[in-house]
């Protein structure tokens, strides 16, 4: 077993392709079991938090080969005898790494892979009985199914069973699921529950400890918020839009490629709004041009929205037809 597992890992590496699961632990075993290895869930819990900020600055889909890797490590794992504490904190990996690859396959456009492995994400985070996770792979799971497009109605279901499960203990996963529902009250013109949603994240994230350290998507920081906001005001029509726009661009470091360019797009729509229609397409289209190995499951969507917000007259405009091209490849 371990001849053909070194053999396996010596071919891929050559090849330069991902090492198969499970053939690395294969090989190492020996090692593990003569030292005694216990398993060693802090760093499983630290291995989660290191992927939720490398999937902010990787290229969509960079981190879906190992985080598959570690899924099946973790699931190996949890085949053992454990004490229930261990137990439940491997159940709370499994549904961080879970969720996790549920965003690469959904930024990724994998819509099937992400709903299926969202759902594993909820069904362990269920098990580990870990409250604020059990809202978060709900809570996120919202805002990706909205941007997904998937019927309202999931969406919904989703944001309303993170709100009951939350109880009104403040979470990161349940400022994410009222950023679902402003972003729905929003496109579906009703301001007043759009921002009503927007207060109640800027109400939870007073509430809410701010972690030092890079951006990750399993926390809710200011930019997050700025960010949900600068949809609303946006897609409301609200005079606000452009200073709150530059306030959340301004938040987010260089490397958060992913959420500055869809913010861009954001920006591109409230110029068209405003009638800056030539500058608010050339920008959308720079935008889109630029690292297109970075996309998010909402990227095409803020694209249509420029367009959409284009007033008859400038939808046959050369950079309208470019910039729909562009959004149609997304």
């Amino acid at each position: 077993m371990k001849r053909r597992a070194a053999l396996q890992l010596i071919a891929a590496f050559g090849a330069g392709t991902a090492i198969p699961p499970g053939v690395l632990e294969e090989i190492l075993s020996g090692i593990d079991r003569a030292t005694g290895q216990n398993v060693d869930v802090n760093e499983w819990e630290q291995t989660v938090h290191e992927y939720g900020q490398q999937i902010v600055v990787r290229p969509t889909g960079a981190l879906v080969g190992d985080l598959t890797a570690d899924i099946i490590a973790v699931g190996a794992l949890l085949d053992q005898p454990h004490t229930p504490l261990e137990q439940a904190r491997l159940l709370r990996v499994s549904a961080g790494l879970s969720g996790l690859l549920a965003i690469e396959f959904g930024d990724a456009g994998e819509e099937r892979s992400a709903r299926i492995t969202w759902g594993t994400a909820r069904r362990a985070a269920d098990a580990s009985g870990d409250r604020d996770l059990r809202v978060w792979t709900r809570g996120r799971a919202a805002q990706d199914a909205f941007w997904a497009g998937r019927p309202r109605g999931v969406v919904a279901a989703l944001t309303d069973e993170a709100i009951a499960i939350a109880n009104g203990a403040p979470s990161a996963g349940l400022a994410r699921a009222h950023a679902a529902r402003a972003y729905m009250a929003a496109d579906q013109g009703d301001s007043a529950k759009a921002l009503a949603s927007v207060k109640e994240i800027k109400e939870m994230f007073g509430r809410l400890p701010q972690p030092a350290g890079s951006q990750t998507v399993l926390a809710f920081r200011e930019s997050q918020m700025r960010w949900a906001e600068s949809y609303v005001l946006t897609r409301t029509g609200d005079s606000h839009a452009a200073a709150v726009l530059d306030q959340a661009i301004a938040l987010y470091p260089p490397s958060s490629v992913v959420p500055i360019k869809n913010l861009s797009l954001i920006q591109a729509e409230a110029l068209v709004r405003a009638r800056q229609i030539d500058v608010g397409l050339e920008q959308a289209i720079t935008t889109l041009q630029e690292r297109p190995g970075y996309l998010a499951v909402g990227t095409g969507t803020l694209a249509k929205n420029v367009l959409n917000a284009l007033p008859e007259r400038a939808q046959v405009l050369p950079a309208a037809r470019e910039l729909r091209a562009l959004a149609s490849a997304t």
